[in-house]
């Protein structure tokens, strides 16, 4: 048996590592999904400041206008674009651009690939739609954000649309 082992013309072995969704492993860790959220807020922060620069510059009364109004443009068109690479990222990858830096990406519970439509209305539109609601609205987004340091490391916004942050 010995022979076999050291074999080098045998075929290589592996110690195989379940892959489903229910192995602990698998999942995404907390910090991590905290470092990609925290990356995907601050890609948006250049994109703001001509907005704010702008609308200052257009409100002042011995301001320069036009410039204010370009500025605004510019930073309007900018997160137009940042929002519609995230959201291609998210319907092709199952990632934004601090889930890619990160190596996690969002499946649905079951493992497979997650929808456009899942993605746009049972993760991010209906919890903004509830997170409106006045006083509800604050004691749900509180209770979304704490739901990951349950046992499941899921948000309220992962169970609505049956999704899991897994390691890529």
């Amino acid at each position: 048996m010995s022979e076999v082992s050291n074999n080098p013309y045998a075929a290589p072995s592996a110690t195989l590592v379940e892959t489903t969704v229910d192995n602990p492993a698998r999942k995404a860790e907390r910090s991590t999904r905290l470092l990609a959220a925290l990356a995907d807020g601050f890609i948006g922060v250049p994109l703001w400041l001509p907005l704010f620069f702008g609308a200052a510059m257009a409100s002042a009364p011995d301001g320069n206008r036009m410039a204010g109004i370009v500025l605004i443009a510019i930073g309007v068109i900018g997160l137009i674009a940042l929002v519609v690479v995230q959201l291609v990222m998210l319907a092709r990858h199952g990632q934004t651009i601090g889930k890619r830096w990160q190596g996690i990406r969002i499946v649905r519970s079951n493992g497979e690939r997650i929808g456009f439509g899942r993605i746009l209305g049972l993760r991010m539109i209906a919890p903004a739609v509830v997170g409106a609601i006045p006083f509800l609205g604050a004691i749900f987004s509180l209770a979304n954000i704490l739901w990951i340091f349950g046992e499941e490391r899921r948000c309220l916004h992962d169970y609505f649309a049956d999704t899991i942050v897994v390691n890529a």
